[in-house]
């Protein structure tokens, strides 16, 4: 799971098994459109969360959220455990 910072100060949430990999597509202008024309994007938070069943459960937890409280994830950059605890999924 990740969050991406974009040049406009939006925070886009993902998952990936490869957040580098997805970050150099994302600005290429591949995969999410809502990254499109946004640059400059800037990786500000990765966690491995698990499986993709868990991940999907914990980015979509993660977009309902409001903004407020991903800038605190972004801040504090939870371990695994702590974030999970946070979004209710421990």
């Amino acid at each position: 799971m990740y969050l991406v910072a974009t040049g406009d100060g939006r925070l886009y949430t993902g998952i990936t098994t490869d957040v580098a990999r997805r970050l150099e597509e994302h600005r290429a202008g591949k995969g999410a459109r809502f990254l499109r024309g946004r640059a400059p994007l800037e990786l500000v938070y990765h966690c491995r969360v698990g499986a993709r069943g868990k991940a999907l459960r914990v980015e979509s937890l993660l977009r309902r959220r409001p903004r407020e409280d991903k800038l605190e994830v972004v801040a504090s950059a939870p371990s695994r455990r702590a974030l999970l605890r946070r979004l209710g999924c421990a």
